[in-house]
C-alpha cells in the first residue's frame, strides 16, 4: 500500500466530506458472497432461525452428560489455556491432518483485550438476520463448555460437540506423537470448532482469539475482516506491557488484502495497527471516522441508538444490553458486516434496516451486566481487569439507579486486581471479597488485603466461599428500610460470574 488512505488525507474536521469520499474511494475486495448467499437460504429452511439458548445447563439425559463429562475431563488434562508455547506450529500441523477445515468458509477474525465476545454475538445475530448460516468460536466460557462453539446462533448440542471430539481425537493423537508438546487445550478445542463449522457446513465463521492474535491458536484462518476491540494493559507477561506492544501481538490477525474494523484506542496502539495494515496492504476503517455511535440514549431494558457504519446511518436500534461500551461494540460489529459484505468498498449502499434492528434487538451477553435476580437486584458481569471494570462501573451507574451498591469480588491471581479494585471503588458501598472454584483464583485473604489498601477496613468483608459470599451481599443490600433501592454486582473474573449464576439458579 504505497500511497495513504483518503481518510489520512482529510482534515477530520469534515467527517461527512471524509466519509463519503472514503466510500467512494476505498480499496475494492471481492467477498464472493454470491455462493454464499446461494446456498445458505436452502440450509436455513432446513434449519430454521436460531433458538438464541445462550448459556445451556447440563444435558439431561444421563448417558450424554456422562459422555460430556469424560470428554471435558481428557481436555482438561491438556495445557490449561494460561499455559502456552507461543507458536502456531502444532495446529497448523492438526488442520493439515484434518484437511485444512478453516478454509471451508470465509471468516470474521476478533482480537482486542475487551469487548470481543459481546461483539462477536453481535455479529453472529446480524449475519443470521441476513440468512447466512454462522458458527462462532468464542472464549472462555461462562458455565458450560460447549457455550463456546455456536452453530447458527446456538451452543452445539453436547452430542455434538462429543461428536466431534471424537473424531477428530485420532488425528490430535497423531500430532500430538509428532511435536514436543501435546496439543494444549485451547488448540484442540480450536480445532474441534473449525471442523465443525466445515462439517455443518456454515457460510461464515465469527471468530474471537483466545490471547493476542499473531500466534494464537485461532489465527490459521486467513479472513477477510479483522475486528479489533479496545486494547489494553492484560496479560501483560505474555502480550507486553504497553498498549503498543499488545497490540503488536495482536496485529497479526489482520491478513493481506483485508479490512480492519479499528475500535477506538490508544493513540500508541493505534499507530501500530495502521502501520500493520500498510505493511499488508489492508484497508482500515477507524471508529470515530468511519464509523461510530451517533447517539444513544437510555430505555427500558437496554439502550436506543443511532449507528453510523460505513454505509451510512441507521436510526432507532434498540440494544437490549447495559453501558456506553455495548453501543460502541455495536457500532463495531455492524462495520464488521458491512465490510464482509463489500459495503463501503464495493458498494455505497446500506444495509436493511429493519433486519439490523431485528438482529440488535435479539442479542444476549450473558454475564456482562446481566441482571439475574430482582429485591435486591443482583447484576453479573465479568469485568476482569481495570478497563473492563471502569466500563462496568460506568454502566451500572448509567443504567441503575442503585441508592446502595454491594459488590462481590473473586479474582484471578494473574490479573491487575489493584487496579480493577480502584475502578469499583467510586460505585460500591461495600465490597464482599471471594473465590471462585478453580486454581487460578486469588485467596480470599490476599484479596482481601487488597480491598482493603483500597477500599478501607470497615468497608471490607471476607467471605471464601462464593455461596457465603453472595448470601451476605444479599443481607447487606437487604438489611436496612432506608436502601430498599440497593443491589449487589458479582465480578472480577468470568469463572466467578459463571459459578454465581448457577448458584442463583440461572444454569
Amino acid at each position: 500500500m504505497s500511497e495513504p488512505r483518503p481518510s489520512d488525507r482529510h482534515d477530520a474536521s469534515d467527517p461527512d466530506d471524509t466519509f463519503e469520499e472514503i466510500v467512494d474511494e476505498a480499496t475494492q475486495r471481492d467477498p464472493d458472497l454470491a455462493v454464499i448467499e446461494a446456498g445458505s437460504r436452502t440450509l436455513r429452511t432446513h434449519s430454521g432461525h436460531p433458538q438464541g439458548e445462550a448459556v445451556p445447563a447440563r444435558p439431561a439425559d444421563p448417558e450424554t452428560d456422562k459422555a460430556l463429562r469424560a470428554v471435558e475431563q481428557e481436555l482438561a488434562g491438556r495445557w490449561g489455556e494460561t499455559k502456552l508455547e507461543p507458536s502456531v506450529t502444532r495446529i497448523a500441523a492438526l488442520m493439515d491432518v484434518l484437511g485444512e477445515p478453516q478454509r471451508a468458509y470465509p471468516s470474521i477474525h476478533i482480537t482486542g483485550t475487551n469487548g470481543k465476545t459481546s461483539t462477536a454475538r453481535m455479529i453472529e445475530a446480524l449475519l443470521n438476520a441476513f440468512e447466512l448460516r454462522t458458527g462462532r468460536y468464542t472464549s472462555p466460557h461462562v458455565q458450560s463448555i460447549t457455550e463456546r462453539i455456536s452453530l447458527d446462533g446456538s451452543p452445539i448440542a453436547p452430542e455434538r460437540f462429543v461428536e466431534t471430539y471424537e473424531d477428530i481425537k485420532p488425528y490430535v493423537e497423531m500430532v500430538d506423537a509428532q511435536q514436543p508438546y501435546r496439543l494444549s487445550f485451547f488448540e484442540v478445542l480450536t480445532g474441534m470448532a473449525y471442523a465443525a463449522f466445515a462439517d455443518a457446513p456454515v457460510d461464515v465463521a465469527v471468530v474471537e482469539v483466545g490471547m493476542g492474535g499473531t500466534w494464537d491458536a485461532t489465527n490459521v484462518i486467513d479472513s477477510t475482516v479483522a475486528v479489533v476491540t479496545p486494547i489494553s494493559l492484560d496479560h501483560t507477561d505474555r502480550l507486553g506491557t504497553t498498549p503498543a506492544e499488545i497490540a503488536g501481538e495482536k496485529a497479526g490477525v489482520i491478513k493481506p488484502g483485508a479490512t480492519v474494523i479499528l475500535a477506538q484506542q490508544p493513540v500508541d496502539a493505534a499507530q501500530v495497527m495502521l502501520k500493520k495494515a500498510v505493511e499488508v496492504d489492508a484497508t482500515v476503517a477507524r471508529e470515530g471516522m468511519e464509523f461510530g455511535v451517533t447517539s444513544r440514549e437510555i430505555a427500558v431494558g437496554g439502550q436506543l441508538l443511532t449507528l453510523r457504519g460505513l454505509g451510512g446511518e441507521y436510526e432507532d436500534i434498540f440494544l437490549p444490553l447495559y453501558g456506553a461500551h455495548q453501543a460502541h461494540n455495536a457500532a463495531v460489529a455492524l462495520s464488521a458486516v458491512e465490510a464482509f459484505f463489500g459495503i463501503g468498498a464495493e458498494q455505497a449502499r446500506s444495509l436493511d434496516i429493519d433486519a439490523i434492528r431485528k438482529a440488535f434487538a435479539s442479542v444476549l451477553s450473558p454475564g456482562r451486566l446481566e441482571v439475574v435476580r430482582s429485591s435486591p437486584t443482583v447484576v453479573l458481569d465479568a469485568a476482569h481487569n481495570p478497563a473492563g471494570a471502569k466500563a462496568a462501573s460506568d454502566g451500572i451507574s448509567e443504567a441503575f439507579s442503585f441508592s446502595r451498591l454491594i459488590g462481590v469480588v473473586g479474582t484471578s491471581g494473574d490479573k491487575d486486581v489493584r487496579g480493577l479494585l480502584e475502578a469499583f471503588e467510586p460505585i460500591f458501598a461495600e465490597i464482599v471479597v471471594t473465590q471462585n472454584s478453580t486454581p487460578r483464583a486469588m485467596g480470599a485473604d490476599e484479596l482481601a488485603a487488597i480491598a482493603v489498601e483500597v477500599f478501607g477496613d470497615d468497608r471490607v468483608q471476607v467471605e471464601p466461599r462464593l455461596d457465603d459470599a453472595l448470601e451476605a451481599a444479599i443481607t447487606l443490600a437487604e438489611e436496612d428500610d432506608e436502601y430498599a433501592g440497593a443491589g449487589v454486582l458479582v465480578t472480577g473474573s468470568v469463572i466467578t460470574v459463571g459459578e454465581a449464576r448457577l448458584l442463583l439458579g440461572r444454569g
